[in-house]
């Protein structure tokens, strides 16, 4: 095993709630677990709460408190998934208590088991514990269901103590005021933070490093800099793993000792499997229907014209923004080609006729020439249909456009919500823009303003019916 290599008699710095490995040199941590023992020897109070993000050693801290009570004289309940009902959860508890599986079914039954336990416990001169681990999984209804069992107390004395452990989420959902009344039954708060100082990280890994058996310097000085950086200052589950994947690349090189250099590379190697891994899949390019429906409502403020927010990168939710030139912007939305039949199926020739928005000035004779006669016989067939639509002018700068919008699809547009009008609006101004290039031709024309102001336009055709002439 790697650790033999380094003359250690078992793993200095697995990840596990080990207490014979534990380091006195992480104050916070010291800090909860001297005021959790008081909680519940001295104060006997209903319950203790231990906070911290992840990797700071909570568990650890809860296997540390459990130790160092005199075990005769509790019985003690660890939970350590309480993601469930309570009614689960309290048979757990009941379980566990008594070494017996828990067959009873109903709420009220599984109240009076467990106040029966607890006044037989009191009885045979002991109290009962109960330890909860990862208490932020707990559901707000079990949360309160917990307050409401710290009732089942005696008149003289606390027949048993809670305490529970959690990330900070848990001490935000304890702290909001709804809870006030489960807040002020918290006889210990306390926050686990990390270790914080390159000092107290050196003397946290020499010290473990003692107590698996080394008697001789392994890390160099300027390694715990390296260590301390790499942890993300002092957080006790990476300095572990950082650590445990030195020693075994110094097993591998067969190093005589673990430099900075050696540290910096570790971590290094560990930052690109995890971040940059993930940043270097480009964000998919919304070029089609979303750039043109998205850039009013996802751009911010401080964005200058022509900046448009192409995709997110969303595991990391970092927004990726792409300077687009009008010209590139005019021929993103000549590709887009949107059809209204993905909105509103194709189950009629009527719906067909959303992708042919008709102004005057769209007849281009050389295009017409190459239609085939399929083309020109659909356009036969529909045209008596387009001739019955809402029709507006919209007026850019010096040019006035008209828009020709089916009849029908201002009838349906009544039934949609406004954001699938909004997308129907954009649909309809792209196809515009496409059909009218003199509306982008000069190199001021902004084609993002440009097509919101025809998207508003449509907009307030699709949702006015009554104010739309219907030829």
């Amino acid at each position: 095993m790697y650790y033999n290599y380094w003359n250690l008699i078992k793993p200095p710095f697995d990840n596990v709630p080990d207490p014979s490995m534990y380091v006195d040199c992480h104050a916070s941590m010291e800090n909860a677990i001297a005021e959790t023992l008081f909680a519940i020897e001295e104060g006997r109070d209903s319950l203790a709460v231990i906070v911290g993000d992840v990797g700071l050693g909570k568990t650890l801290s809860l296997r540390m408190i459990i130790d160092s009570l005199e075990q005769e004289k509790y019985k003690i309940a660890l939970i350590t998934n309480p993601g469930i009902s309570f009614c689960q959860l309290l048979k757990e508890i009941i379980g566990q208590l008594t070494g017996v599986r828990c067959d009873v079914g109903r709420k009220g039954d599984l109240l009076e088991t467990f106040n029966r336990l607890l006044f037989d416990t009191i009885d045979e001169g002991r109290r009962v514990l109960i330890f909860i681990d990862e208490a932020n999984a707990i559901s707000p209804a079990t949360l309160e269901s917990l307050r409401l069992l710290t009732n089942m107390q005696d008149d003289l004395i606390n027949l048993f103590t809670v305490v529970l452990a959690g990330q900070m989420e848990l001490a935000r959902r304890l702290e909001h005021p709804k809870r006030k009344n489960l807040f002020q039954r918290i006889g210990t708060y306390n926050r686990i933070d990390k270790i914080h100082s390159e000092n107290l990280v050196k003397n946290y890994v020499e010290t473990r490093l003692k107590l698996a058996g080394g008697t001789t310097k392994i890390f160099t000085d300027d390694a715990f800099i390296q260590l301390w950086e790499h942890s993300e200052h002092g957080v006790p589950r990476l300095i572990n793993k950082i650590s445990k994947l030195c020693l075994k690349a110094g097993e591998t090189n067969e190093f005589s000792e673990i430099t900075g250099d050696v540290v910096r590379q570790i971590g290094e190697r560990f930052c690109k499997l995890t971040g940059p891994a993930i940043q270097r899949r480009r964000p998919r390019k919304r070029f089609e229907k979303e750039v043109v429906q998205d850039q009013y409502q996802e751009m911010e403020p401080a964005h200058t014209p022509g900046e448009v927010l192409v995709g997110y990168e969303r595991d990391n939710r970092v927004s990726y923004i792409e300077q687009l030139r009008p010209v590139e912007l005019k021929e993103s939305v000549e590709k887009s080609s949107l059809t209204m039949t993905e909105d509103f199926g194709r189950d009629t020739k009527t719906d067909m006729i959303a992708n042919d928005v008709v102004s005057e000035e769209s007849s281009d004779p050389a295009q017409e020439a190459s239609r085939s006669v399929e083309q020109r016989q659909c356009d036969d067939e529909v045209r008596p249909v387009i001739e019955k639509e809402g029709c507006g002018e919209v007026e850019i700068g010096t040019i006035k456009v008209r828009v020709n919008v089916p009849a029908q699809l201002i009838k349906r547009a009544q039934s949609l919500t406004r954001e699938s009008r909004i997308k129907v609006a954009g649909a309809v101004a792209a196809q515009t823009l496409q059909q009218h290039p003199q509306l982008v031709s000069s190199q001021q024309s902004d084609p993002v303003h440009v097509w919101g102001e025809i998207r508003e336009f449509v907009l307030n055709m699709l949702g006015k019916e009554k104010k739309v002439s219907v030829m």
